[in-house]
């Protein structure tokens, strides 16, 4: 009875553990600092899971004959218990507001272990008191069973509901093929999926074709012959063509090619500053319009755009100011709604809605996450999306929105999966499935031939690695615990320590120039925020500035400064403020700079415009904005985070060449080679002696297109 009763108080939903007596949490076995009203707060909702319990109960149950301050209380009380959760109000997991009502637990409580009832065999002959201990022992044992079996049916019933094929459904490959399948689409008919490869062992060229192959079939038939660095494809209304978005320097733009073979036709031209998932296109139901993502100019984000297949004139849809960018279009199957993401800076995106017919835009749910994929339902009455969502490292997650309501629901498929698809009639799902990793390497510089040796070995994703002013640590994000988190090494990688709050997501540490503290983001609730931690006490403390969801941040070389990106709306860019806290400086008038970094002299800052095929630019201290100019002579970078400053100059992996490290001279403007790779580099550290170079490297990188039949 005692196990029973143990089991019937303790409740495990994701990692953690409630135990309800002891008033204790746990996350993955280790005990959490919580406690007092949070704690009682969360119990309260852990009783009534999916049901909305409102601040008028939660009142009574906590504070029924005492006068205080409850809306701050339970405000407070909230807080705390995302904080610990790593839950957001936004795009929660857990805990769900319900404005001016209440709170629901949303999450996925585990079932309770139904207890084993024992047999119990009496001989009747054993007389009146024998009888009455056995039928003491009997109805304790039945009063029991009956609350564990009651509480499994309230549980049951009360329990958030998940789409009932996340327990029966298997995603099984459509493609396996060598190199990377992408893109999925089907066919009006749903017998063909249109999609990108780049693995043709016939052609030497390297790149993504497109293809199409009937379901049931393992015959590829190629629509093109222009090995490119993306392709996003969509079919007609009619299934006699299939219109496809290029990415492909300046022969980037929108095509079309009979679908069963034959030449293509070039729309028009685009420009992509944003990343490659931003491509996809979609066409109208009726054949007259494809919606793409465009930029008026390579400096400008992506806003969305019609294209008139009658005309090839081109209409903007209504701009929203708050959008930094706009893609991933999908018409819905009655051709009465153009969907889209808005990015608003950093993982912060909102999935619109706006009427064909004229109106504006309309909000169906916004996520703490970073959108990669978008499609309608058959129905119409839901919008199935993939996400990159914080401490997801290099997983994408497949997700369903009800349009009417906003409301949520995850879609549990094993594995990353990005650009999901519906079939016409619903009842199949495609995705494109990425499995990779990244894993850290250290070269010579003064021996480039020399081979490169790992550092800190891991099955999870880690990047961002940092030398110490003195060479002798290591600074680097990684997701060995699951959850990416901060971490210090001694330069041969040995002596692991993690330096952030391993409850929050963080990343992109820097050193403070004595080498006694780093800087480094983090998301410990509604935005990303910059900590600062003394290596030696390993306790972060927020930097606390006028700026409100910033990110990448950089020491000036006096260490009385740290540089960062700010993402809040209306005032995005590069910034920087005292170490100590204060109020930020604006450093340029560039709304996509990004990862600032000072000269060793002290009298200029860098920064990449753009995160990827990134332009360098910089800016005299003390800055002005609008003074901020491109470093000349030196090209494009693979992307923002691809360059790192030494005295004399800057090295670096340009966009054209992404397993090439550069090194740029600032006196003879020269650009020489430095070492070659086997891999797209990701980042890059240089040890203050110059000697050796740090780097992130991914892991071999293959997709497949994934396909699941009864979908609906």
């Amino acid at each position: 009875m005692a196990d029973v009763e143990r089991q019937l108080r303790l409740l495990r939903f994701g990692d953690f553990e409630a135990d309800l007596r002891s008033g204790e949490l746990r996350k993955a076995g280790v005990k959490l600092k919580f406690g007092g009203q949070p704690f009682q707060v969360l119990s309260i909702l852990l009783e009534h899971p999916g049901e909305v319990v409102t601040r008028d109960e939660l009142q009574k149950r906590l504070w029924p004959d005492t006068f205080v301050d409850v809306d701050h209380n339970l405000n407070t009380a909230i807080n705390k218990i995302r904080e610990v959760l790593g839950d957001s109000a936004e795009s929660p997991r857990f805990v769900e507001t319900l404005p001016r009502r209440g709170y629901r637990f949303i999450g996925e409580l585990e079932a309770p272990v139904q207890p084993i009832v024992p047999v119990v065999t009496v001989e009747a002959e054993r007389g009146s008191y024998s009888r009455r201990v056995w039928l003491k022992f009997a109805a304790g044992v039945l009063a029991v069973s009956v609350f564990a079996l009651g509480a499994l049916a309230v549980y049951r019933w009360h329990r958030p509901q998940r789409p009932q094929e996340q327990a029966v459904l298997t995603a099984v490959p459509f493609t396996a093929l060598p190199g990377r399948a992408i893109s999925p689409a089907f066919s009006p008919d749903g017998s063909r999926i249109a999609f990108a490869w780049n693995g043709d062992p016939a052609h030497g060229d390297k790149g993504f074709d497109l293809y199409v192959k009937a379901l049931g079939s393992e015959t590829l038939l190629r629509l093109t012959q222009h090995p490119s660095e993306w392709i996003s494809p969509a079919w007609s209304p009619d299934g006699t063509q299939i219109a496809f978005h290029r990415m492909a320097g300046t022969d980037t733009g929108i095509y079309v090619v009979p679908a069963l073979g034959g030449p293509e036709r070039k729309l028009r031209s685009t420009r992509m500053p944003m990343t490659n998932v931003f491509t996809p296109i979609d066409w109208s139901p009726d054949g007259k319009w494809i919606a793409f993502a465009d930029s008026a100019s390579e400096e400008e984000r992506a806003r969305i755009y019609l294209l008139s297949m009658e005309t090839l004139e081109t209409t903007q849809i209504p701009i929203n100011p708050t959008c930094i960018g706009e893609g991933l279009p999908a018409f819905s199957h009655n051709g009465e709604h153009l969907a889209f993401w808005c990015l608003r800076g950093g993982y912060d995106a909102v999935l619109y809605s706006l009427p064909i017919r004229g109106g504006r835009p309309k909000t169906i749910s916004s996520f703490r996450a970073f959108p990669r994929g978008l499609t309608w339902s058959a129905d119409d009455e839901k919008l199935i999306y993939s996400l990159k969502s914080l401490g997801s490292g290099l997983s994408d997650e497949l997700g369903e929105v009800t349009v009417e309501s906003g409301s949520t629901k995850q879609l549990a498929f094993a594995g990353s999966a990005t650009l999901p698809t519906v079939s016409p009639r619903g009842d199949k799902l495609a995705y494109s499935s990425l499995l990779t990793n990244s894993d850290i390497w250290r070269r010579d510089l003064l021996q480039p031939e020399s081979p490169a040796v790992e550092l800190i070995p891991s099955s999870r994703a880690q990047f961002d690695a940092q030398y110490s002013p003195d060479g002798k640590r290591i600074a680097f994000a990684s997701l060995r615990t699951g959850l990416q988190g901060v971490w210090i090494s001694s330069d041969d990688g040995t002596n692991l320590v993690q330096i952030s709050n391993p409850t929050f997501v963080s990343g992109s540490p820097q050193w403070s120039p004595d080498g006694n503290r780093i800087a480094f983001d983090s998301h410990p609730g509604e935005h990303w925020e910059i900590f600062v931690a003394d290596v030696a006490e390993r306790k972060p403390r927020k930097l606390v500035t006028n700026i409100s969801d910033v990110t990448r941040p950089h020491w000036s070389r006096d260490g009385k400064w740290i540089y960062f990106r700010s993402n809040e709306p209306g005032r995005m860019g590069v910034y920087r403020c005292p170490t100590s806290g204060g109020v930020a400086i604006a450093i340029s008038n560039d709304i996509n700079g990004i990862n600032p970094r000072e000269s060793f002299d002290g009298k200029t800052v860098y920064f990449a415009s753009n995160y990827e095929k990134s332009t360098l630019k910089q800016v005299a201290l003390p800055a002005q904005p609008g003074t901020e100019s491109k470093v000349d002579g030196l090209p494009r970078l693979n992307n923002a985070e691809l360059w790192t400053l030494s005295r004399a100059g800057i090295y670096f992996v340009p966009a054209d060449a992404p397993r090439f490290l550069r090194y740029f001279d600032f006196a003879s403007k020269q650009i020489h080679p430095i070492l070659e790779v086997d891999k797209d580099i990701g980042d890059l550290s240089v040890s203050p002696d110059g000697h050796w170079i740090l780097y992130s490297q991914f892991g071999d990188v293959n997709s497949d297109i994934m396909l699941v039949d009864h979908f609906r």
